[in-house]
């Protein structure tokens, strides 16, 4: 071979070498070089929504003051194969796990963080949803459509219009656009979980099913506001179902009232619906909210007293009675008390 041959062949080796350490020096430099915006000792939280591309996800980790360059995230993300791969979620990100190998690990494996939520007693499945869609972006008609699933029902074997009531009121960690169904199954599941089978058993000695139990549970979780009182409203309602007398719920009204709870009238108790305890005997047709488990044993073990009246105090309290004569005259005691503090808020406010 003859020398110029020879510093040819060199030529474009080298040209190629070159060409290649470029190269590798890019890559390593995309993979290894710092890139992360987070504070050393900090933490940052992003959302990733589902159907973002990795350009979109680049552009939420730079707003979230993760990444300073969400081009190398991205030229990252396609060298190593994982652009359409990564999943959404809420991350909390620290600035170790901010580095590109890492992070991308990290939404690669879709290692989320969890939300802490607590579901208070007492509210319908509808606030419910409201709130996990507040809280973890929960889709709210989804969430009410899996709560009406007939095939759910079944597989929990509950004769019920919806779940309403089976979703146990407590604190949960949920993750950040977890599934509708999967949040559903989690708080009914731990409805059963918690259950006493003590009050399994005292539902069977009444001939009562687990959801007239749970529907008489929900009344009570709606009138009562002191817990000690639980047992005593339940001998009320007991009371007046064994003789055959109207319940007269007030939270019953309430649960047929899209923007409640308000004050109630007489118009009110006049609503056409099963629900309505003013005009319907017996209980209705399922629960009215999701109780805790204070109104559900509340329910199964009534207090042994005789009364068959209560009316509130105005301080979340209530009058009992056991004839309508001692009910009216309670009434109408309180009604006075009421007359003269609005009477002293109104003269104070005019003077």
């Amino acid at each position: 071979m003859s020398g110029k041959k020879q510093k040819g062949f060199i030529g474009i080796f080298g040209g190629l070498g070159l060409a290649f350490l470029v190269l590798v020096g890019l890559f390593l430099f995309v993979l290894f070089a710092p890139n992360s915006a987070v504070p050393r000792g900090a933490q940052k939280v992003v959302l990733i929504e589902r159907g973002l591309n990795v350009y979109q996800i680049a552009g939420r980790l730079h707003e979230a003051g993760i990444v300073r360059h969400p081009g190398r995230f991205v030229l990252a993300a396609k060298l190593l194969g994982v652009a359409k791969k990564l999943k959404a979620g809420r991350y909390e990100i620290t600035a170790e796990e901010a580095k590109p190998l890492r992070l991308l690990r990290i939404l690669r494996s879709g290692r989320v963080s969890s939300i802490r939520v607590t579901i208070p007693e007492g509210l319908t499945c509808r606030q419910i949803a409201g709130k996990l869609h507040r809280e973890i972006a929960l889709d709210s008609a989804r969430f009410m459509a899996v709560v009406r699933d007939s095939a759910l029902l079944r597989q929990y074997g509950l004769q019920a219009p919806s779940l309403e009531g089976f979703l146990f009121p407590d604190t949960y960690d949920f993750f950040w656009g977890e599934s509708e169904r999967a949040v559903v199954r989690r708080m009914v599941d731990h409805f059963f979980a918690v259950l006493p089978d003590s009050v399994r058993r005292k539902a069977e000695e009444m001939g009562w099913s687990l959801v007239r139990l749970v529907t008489l549970a929900s009344i009570i979780q709606g009138e009562a506001m002191v817990k000690s009182e639980m047992p005593v409203i339940s001998a009320v309602y007991h009371n007046r179902l064994r003789r055959g007398m109207l319940l007269q719920a007030d939270p019953t009204l309430q649960y047929l009232i899209p923007n409640g709870p308000r004050r109630l009238t007489n118009r009110d108790k006049q609503i056409d619906s099963p629900y309505n305890t003013y005009r319907y005997p017996g209980l209705p047709p399922g629960p009215i909210n999701n109780p805790g488990l204070a109104a559900i044993i509340a329910a199964a073990f009534p207090a042994d007293t005789p009364y068959l009246y209560f009316v509130a105090n105005g301080d979340g309290t209530h009058t009992f009675s056991r004839t309508l004569r001692e009910h009216l005259r309670a009434k109408r005691k309180l009604d006075e008390i009421r007359r003269k503090v609005y009477g002293k808020h109104r003269s104070q406010s005019r003077s």
